[in-house]
């Protein structure tokens, strides 16, 4: 078996349907299908049931609901694949993208092989990188939030890349798969870009999934841990990280988040970091909401 597609599916009826069917049309002779079913309570885990028993490279997992990064996890283990390619249950793979996908990866020798994607409304999510790229500039990228190219989705990766990258807190709902991209990337791994549009994301579906500090407590934890080895060369990403998402919290009005948990940052050396977050950071938190907000929209 050349390659394995994991889907973890929670609560995604009006789009698993769609995902699996373009999936399950590509022209690749040699690919499974893992759809690990995290506890859907809206029947997506009896869709993909009814698919599976018309077409035998699809087995579905039904699992209790663990999380998106164990359903992963669950579905890598279960497969067979030379290589693992990931889809979210409400996104679609184009016609054509394992065989451009696989040939990459084999002819390039890669780690990971990681391609164009284009939104439901056609803007192409392009980082302009071709060819082989140094990991630090993609780790700082990530830090930085820019996520200018795919961490997870629209990617090819050797299975055995993806070896400790999913092990992480269940309470980590969101930005996972930026720890994950991390977490393979901190392994220095030979990372190959193409031009080519393989992927569909549907933006602004529905999320059930929610961050708080509970969340960005265990993802602090997770990040410090993955980046130790290297302190010395992120340790600064590492705080710009932390102030983005105290930014988010602040740009959602939750203005006790200082007090809570970011307050203690304000000990830290930041002259480093870029002037126009140190100046929100320090300002105090009911002020600090107009220049990011102001900022996030002229981001947008």
């Amino acid at each position: 078996m050349e390659i394995s597609v994991v889907i973890p599916v929670y609560n995604k009826k009006d789009y698993i349907a769609r995902c699996l069917e373009q999936i399950l049309a590509q022209d690749f002779p040699s690919f499974e299908v893992i759809a690990v079913d995290d506890g859907s309570t809206d029947g997506s885990g009896d869709i993909c049931d009814s698919i599976a028993q018309n077409d035998n490279r699809l087995r579905v997992i039904h699992t209790e609901n663990q999380g998106v990064t164990a359903a992963r996890r669950r579905g890598v283990e279960e497969s067979c694949g030379k290589y693992i390619i990931f889809s979210d249950a409400d996104d679609e793979y184009l016609l054509g993208a394992f065989s451009v996908m696989h040939k990459a990866i084999e002819d390039s020798g890669a780690d990971e092989v990681i391609c164009v994607s284009r939104t439901q409304k056609g803007q192409t999510l392009d980082s302009g990188r071709r060819g082989w790229q140094d990991v630090k500039p993609l780790i700082i990228d990530l830090l930085c939030t820019h996520n200018s190219f795919c961490v997870l989705w629209a990617i090819i990766f050797q299975r055995e890349l993806l070896t400790g990258c999913l092990d992480m807190s269940r309470d980590i709902v969101n930005s996972e798969d930026i720890l994950m991209q991390i977490k393979c990337l901190m392994k220095h791994p030979k990372v190959y870009f193409i031009g080519d549009e393989v992927y569909r994301y549907n933006v602004g579906v529905p999320n059930e999934r929610r961050s708080g500090l509970q969340m960005v407590r265990a993802f602090d934890e997770e990040l410090k841990l993955t980046l130790q080895p290297e302190w010395s060369t992120y340790a600064d990403f590492y705080l710009l990280n932390r102030i983005k998402r105290y930014e988010s919290f602040i740009c959602y009005r939750q203005f006790h988040v200082f007090e809570t948990y970011y307050k203690e940052l304000r000990k830290e050396d930041l002259s480093r970091l870029p002037i126009a977050d140190r100046i929100a950071f320090m300002l105090p938190p009911r002020i600090a909401f107009i220049p990011i907000w102001i900022r996030k929209r002229i981001i947008r």
